[in-house]
């Protein structure tokens, strides 16, 4: 089977980023595409990176947080990153779910609310 290789317009169509959201990632050395000339070339390994950084982001972990996650492969292999990763994961989930807490607290008073003023509105002639 043939490695896979996009271009950088290839990889901001697939993974749905701006070029300029690419470039930032290659700045702060989350992607490390090979260069051939003034080209960019992503291969497996940039195009996995890349499904983890945003997988990363929409679970709320900050750009250095995965990034210094993405390190520990290199520097110390596979099981320290798993570690490494639950205990991430496990602070993650208590903070969205502190989060979720805070939308419905808000969600039922403005519900509440809402219910009052469409009552009070009713009631007047």
């Amino acid at each position: 089977m043939a490695e896979q290789i996009l271009s950088f317009k290839e990889m901001c169509a697939r993974f749905d980023v701006t070029p300029r959201t690419l470039r930032y990632y290659e700045y702060i050395e989350l992607l490390e595409p090979r260069k051939d000339g003034r080209s960019r070339l992503y291969g497996p390994r940039e195009i996995a990176r890349m499904t983890l950084i945003l997988r990363g982001r929409r679970f709320g972990f900050s750009l250095e947080e995965i990034r210094q996650w993405l390190l520990l492969y290199d520097a110390k292999g596979t099981r320290e990153q798993y570690q490494v990763w639950i205990g991430m994961a496990d602070r993650q989930l208590k903070e969205l779910e502190r989060q979720r807490d805070e939308l419905d607290a808000a969600i039922r008073d403005l519900r509440r609310l809402r219910d009052e003023t469409e009552a009070t509105l009713q009631s007047q002639p």
